[in-house]
């Protein structure tokens, strides 16, 4: 089913799904529509530390011991929710652990893939397909069509029992107007491009430029010195500033040099956490790569913000992979 508007996706879909006799364990850099859906919702909610699995098994132990509050009978379900990549880390989500703590102590899990479908896995289908895991063995997969797809609204898949309840009971479906036409279209077309249906390669190159593009800017920022979060293969390419007096200065700079970026600091990071998020996209060609690089290279030297004396490795292309189309490697 779609909705019309991203942040409502799950917003108003948490709330549909689980109610005070229920309990959301939810990772700690959950974006903030995740956030208000699940205190909406009424449910208990258990925080784990960020893609810690360790502590979200322990929790997962600690809530099935102990029950609901009070009458501490059994939860009548237990919703793992967690994102793709995370939007403010460029982290890829632990699929395979999660899913297995999943099937493990019987709960239900939550995938939202705003910032993975249509970006990363050999054909664009998300952290699932880069993984290596069956779809199946996620109970709810959600995500926008405001990132990869250049429209806007969500989505929500899931099996046909579940969509019908959603269909019911969603605010966002029920009480809100549907998609434009013209949105639909765009969506459509999209979609027809990335997964090849259109009868052309274009989508599988682009998801190889992507891929090339991701690589070569990560590579480059961490050998000049900055720290930069994230995984390797994750286009959400966050830059660390920290000092919140800097922010200003480093997107005023990059202004100046006509690039602009897009800066976070509180409260979407800690105070102290402050950085640059660049989202790197297949449109991005080689020479403006360099452009950004090289802006990057001088205002890192004025506003001292190369910290990083450790430069982690990044896998890098050979000429052969360079030229191969398929870039199996990767995947």
């Amino acid at each position: 089913m779609v909705i019309g508007m991203g942040f409502a996706t799950n917003s108003t879909i948490l709330p549909a799904l689980v109610d005070k006799d229920c309990i959301i364990l939810s990772d700690s850099l959950n974006h903030a529509s995740l956030v208000f859906g699940a205190r909406i919702s009424g449910a208990n909610i258990q925080v784990f530390k960020h893609n810690n699995m360790e502590n979200l098994e322990y929790l997962l132990q600690r809530m099935i011991a102990s029950g609901q509050p009070r009458t501490h009978k059994p939860w009548k379900k237990i919703l793992i929710v967690v994102e793709g990549i995370y939007s403010m880390e460029g982290v890829l989500a632990n699929l395979p652990a999660l899913v297995r703590l999943k099937k493990k102590y019987k709960a239900y899990l939550y995938l939202d893939e705003a910032h993975s479908i249509g970006s990363i896995g050999k054909s664009g289908r998300g952290v699932c397909e880069y993984w290596g895991i069956d779809t199946m063995d996620v109970d709810i997969m959600m995500g926008t069509f405001t990132k990869s797809f250049g429209a806007s609204g969500g989505y929500i898949a899931a099996d046909k029992e579940i969509i019908d309840h959603l269909r019911i009971n969603a605010h966002s479906y029920v009480y809100a107007p549907s998609m434009s036409a013209p949105i639909c279209a765009q969506i459509i077309k999209t979609v027809d491009i990335i997964s090849g249906a259109d009868g052309t390669e274009e989508g599988r190159k682009r998801l190889l430029q992507l891929a090339r593009n991701t690589r070569y800017f990560r590579r480059k920022c961490i050998e000049m010195g900055f720290i930069i979060y994230g995984s390797d293969d994750s286009p959400v390419v966050p830059l660390l500033i920290y000092h919140p007096a800097k922010l200003a200065a480093f997107s005023r700079m990059m202004l100046l040099r006509n690039i602009a970026v897009v800066v976070v600091g509180y409260p979407a990071t800690e105070v102290i956490s402050s950085r640059a998020r660049f989202c790197l996209s297949a449109a991005h060609s080689r020479s403006e790569l360099n452009e950004a690089l090289k802006a990057l290279d001088v205002i890192g030297d004025y506003l001292s913000i190369k910290y990083s004396r450790q430069p982690h490795v990044i896998g890098k292309f050979t000429a052969e992979e360079e030229n191969n189309d398929e870039l199996k490697s990767l995947y």
